[in-house]
């Protein structure tokens, strides 16, 4: 396949296959890349249906490991838009591929952009939620969170300025959306994510076995099939 690594800004980014009218935007998840296996995969399916694919790292992955830049909401948020609008040069038809953090990111970013199509992978539809769950699990209170600024967790270092920032910025998706979940995800509930999907008449499948990190090769094939019939 065709592969263009380049920088949009400071942004390591990748383009996969050739000149398309239409184009995706892959956005990693949590501990991942801009070439990771879930992203070589979509890219390889969506080339071969006529797409071009745009992946790129977000902060502190990848090739921006060492980057002092958190790899919060608001940067995050910025970051994309500036994706978008590199990506405006080259389609004006732009679909969107997300991974966990990457499907959050993509929806608070993109909310009010005229998104043709959207695909989730184990999305992360409510950071509220997510936080606050977080809090509850390793027992941090509000009022702690405030005065330490930062508490690092076994899961995820928890920041006041993102918490404030996702309350401040609530998300309102309704672009075509299909979502692929895990009936085991342990940071998303069903009940969030299947709320979530019927807000948004988004259409869900649930694989039983999968928890939220798709890894196996069973869980893989089953991506590869997703995606084939949503494409």
């Amino acid at each position: 396949m065709e592969i263009n690594n380049f920088m949009i800004g400071n942004i390591p980014s990748v383009l996969w296959g050739p000149v398309s009218d239409n184009l995706l935007i892959a956005v990693h998840g949590n501990q991942s890349n801009k070439t990771d296996v879930v992203i070589e995969i979509v890219a390889g399916i969506a080339v071969e249906k006529g797409y071009r694919v745009l992946s790129f790292d977000l902060p502190e992955h990848g090739d921006r490991k060492e980057e002092s830049r958190l790899c919060d909401a608001q940067n995050c948020a910025h970051d994309l838009a500036q994706i978008m609008k590199y990506a405006r040069t080259l389609s004006d038809e732009i679909s969107v591929f997300g991974c966990s953090i990457g499907a959050y990111f993509s929806m608070l970013a993109y909310q009010n952009e005229p998104i043709k199509r959207a695909l989730f992978l184990s999305p992360i539809v409510d950071m509220k939620h997510l936080i606050e769950n977080m809090m509850k699990w390793f027992n941090v209170s509000k009022e702690q969170l405030e005065k330490e600024q930062e508490v690092t967790t076994p899961i995820n270092t928890l920041y006041w300025h993102y918490y404030q920032y996702v309350l401040r910025h609530p998300v309102k998706w309704d672009k075509p959306t299909a979502l692929l979940y895990g009936a085991k995800d342990e940071l998303s509930e069903y009940e969030t994510v299947s709320a979530f999907a019927e807000r948004c008449n988004a259409n869900m499948t649930v694989l039983d076995d999968s928890e939220h990190f798709f890894h196996t090769e069973r869980q893989l094939d089953f991506l590869r099939n997703w995606l084939h019939e949503n494409i």
